[in-house]
């Protein structure tokens, strides 16, 4: 029973890669595309010199899977003097004692990817997470519409020749660094294992625009400043409304606001450089989450979660949520250099904020600060070689310095995390690819009463992905 059990699971593979085989071989041409293979290494936005023939209705099925195995370990210093004991859940274990953590297979991920070509210029992106650590039924991303040519018109229109335009509930273009991170079972455009520390990634409802020219990138945006749809009249008393004691303002939604202005050229044969430099803001907002909009998580499973931790409650282990829920604006620069089959990607961040519970100034009390801030610098160093670059090692260094409230007198402090990482990458075709990491990350300025005090992990991390 055990070999036939055997032989049908190698059976089933077998039809599985010879059904994937013969959609890709099959896949219809779509304009303005960005792939979710090989060809996505290094691809921001959708060029305007992308452009298939249009003979019809076309539809692309594509998909998405990566398995990781993990050895990774952790510590942290439990200071019961200083902070007693902690146990707010009930479970007579402190809240921050660590995770018993052993190596071993972390729970596969699976995108469904369906590109459909509706007319000449005009496309339908549908990304559907099947199989994810935060959720462990289907889930669907978001789709948009993007139209890079008008229908009626002039053919060679100032908007033809410039401008796109995408509307739907997508991933928002806030930075260059959620072009490569990856996106559960997504993962190519990854050189490593996981994003920043401070993620700045979510799916919104709204538009953005652009205009591209020799090289120079212009968008402007706007959404509905959350991740999902509202019409509720939200009531909760903001207690920033005490900054003005004759309005006692409620928790509104106001839209977010996008900008980009950036630069992305190939100067000759050998040498690309890109830089742009993003704005993302908005005033108010029900539950904002620029810094928590991730459905998929993390890829360093349960590092740096305690003893009630799951793997799917748990999801954004490794990562820091400044928690600006209400009120966020965020800069970010990223210059981007590649000679060659070296390549060097720069990610400076400057972020401040509040959620909508925290303390702010009333009379006699003008010192406490209503926002917090939060500054990530982060660098990726990649040498690419071998034939068609299928092979790369790089190493990346990422620190970030988030404020944080002391609930005891309301004061600020500053935490601060560092992450270093070295990778080698393997692309073994087009459409497979293998990596393993190495990563360390420490944690300093944390008070006794965090899981952070003292904290640490390290260790080494392998996957293998599929992408077509």
């Amino acid at each position: 029973m055990r070999d036939l059990t055997k032989y049908a699971k190698a059976m089933l593979m077998s039809a599985m890669i010879l059904a994937t085989t013969a959609v890709m071989a099959q896949q219809p041409g779509i304009s303005h595309f960005r792939g979710y293979d090989k060809s996505a290494v290094n691809q921001f936005e959708t060029s305007k010199d992308d452009i298939q023939p249009f003979n019809g209705l076309k539809v692309r099925v594509g998909g998405s899977f990566t398995q990781t195995f993990q050895a990774l370990n952790h510590e942290n210093v439990l200071d019961t003097v200083a902070a007693q004991f902690i146990d707010n859940n009930g479970d007579g274990t402190d809240d921050r004692e660590l995770y018993p953590l052993a190596p071993g297979f972390n729970l596969a991920e699976a995108n469904l990817n369906l590109d459909v070509q509706l007319a000449k210029g005009i496309r339908l992106s549908l990304e559907t997470y099947l199989s994810t650590r935060h959720h462990s039924e289907a889930w669907v991303k978001g789709g948009y519409i993007q139209v890079d040519n008008l229908p009626f018109g002039d053919e060679n229109s100032f908007f033809n020749q410039h401008m796109f335009v995408k509307v739907g509930h997508m991933e928002i273009n806030y930075g260059d660094g959620h072009f490569r991170r990856s996106d559960a079972g997504n993962t190519f455009q990854n050189p490593f294992m996981e994003g920043y520390i401070m993620d700045a990634f979510t799916t919104e409802i709204g538009g953005e625009v652009y205009y591209t020219n020799n090289g120079l990138l212009v968008m402007l945006g706007a959404t509905g400043g959350e991740i999902k749809g509202n019409v509720f009249r939200e009531s909760a008393l903001d207690p920033a409304s005490n900054l003005d004691p004759t309005q006692l303002d409620t928790n509104r939604r106001a839209p977010s606001i996008l900008a980009k202005l950036g630069y992305d050229k190939q100067l000759n044969s050998d040498l690309r450089v890109r830089i742009t430099g993003s704005l993302y803001t908005t005033s108010s907002s029900n539950r904002n989450t620029l810094y928590g909009g991730d459905r998929s998580g993390s890829d360093y499973h349960l590092v740096m979660e305690n003893t009630a931790a799951s793997s799917g409650s748990n999801f954004t282990s490794g990562r820091y949520n400044p928690g600006f829920t209400d009120q966020v604006t965020s800069i970010m620069i990223n210059p981007f250099v590649k000679f060659q089959g070296l390549e060097l990607f720069v990610t400076y961040e400057m972020a401040s904020g509040r959620s909508l519970f925290e303390p702010a100034p009333t009379e006699g009390a003008e010192d406490i600060d209503e926002t917090r801030a939060a500054t990530q610098i982060a660098a990726d160093l990649i040498y690419r070689f071998g034939s068609n670059e299928n092979f790369y090692v790089g190493g990346r260094y990422n620190t970030l310095t988030a404020q944080y409230r002391d609930v005891d007198d309301l004061i600020l402090s500053d935490g601060t995390i560092n992450r270093i990482a070295a990778v080698f990458g393997w692309f073994v075709t087009d459409n497979i690819l293998a990596k393993v990491e190495y990563v360390q990350q420490s944690y300093d300025g944390f008070p006794a009463t965090s899981i952070f005090n003292e904290g640490q992990f390290s260790g080494i991390m392998l996957s293998g992905a599929v992408g077509f």
